[in-house]
């Protein structure tokens, strides 16, 4: 898995800054913003140290629904899903591929770390469906 673009980087990157990082991928990340909205409507950029560099956070007033994280040409998303969001996501239309990915990611007290590598319009799909999943439960 590649590294964040923005490690290293102080301050919040510049929409050129992302552009420029994203390449072709910027007009999935902005499809994706863009979908995401409708389940996670604020957004925050976030780092948790210079070592990890930058994540966009969606969130559902206070509860974070998504983070996207820039990678060069691609971008990562990361999803916290609690016991029913992953129950739910298992009985979901989502891919065998999608579902093992899910059954394997591994668990924390935060939840179960479900992490979406997006690199065509397929993963903006399925990156809306786990997050409006969460988003319910």
């Amino acid at each position: 898995m590649q590294a964040n673009a923005f490690v290293g980087k102080k301050e919040k990157p510049t929409e050129s800054e992302l552009a420029n990082a994203l390449g072709t991928a910027k007009k999935l990340w902005s499809d994706a913003v863009k979908a995401l909205a409708e389940v996670a409507p604020d957004q925050e950029w976030h780092s948790y140290s210079i070592k990890a560099g930058w994540a966009l956070k969606l969130k559902m007033k206070e509860r974070v629904i998504v983070y996207l994280s820039p990678r060069k040409g691609s971008f990562l998303a990361s999803f916290a899903l609690g016991d029913k969001a992953v129950k739910a996501a298992l009985q979901s239309p989502l891919s065998e591929e999608e579902l093992k990915l899910i059954k394997e990611a591994k668990k924390y007290a935060e939840g179960t770390a479900v992490r979406i590598e997006v690199h065509e319009a397929r993963d903006v799909a399925v990156v809306k469906t786990i997050a409006t999943i969460k988003a319910a439960n």
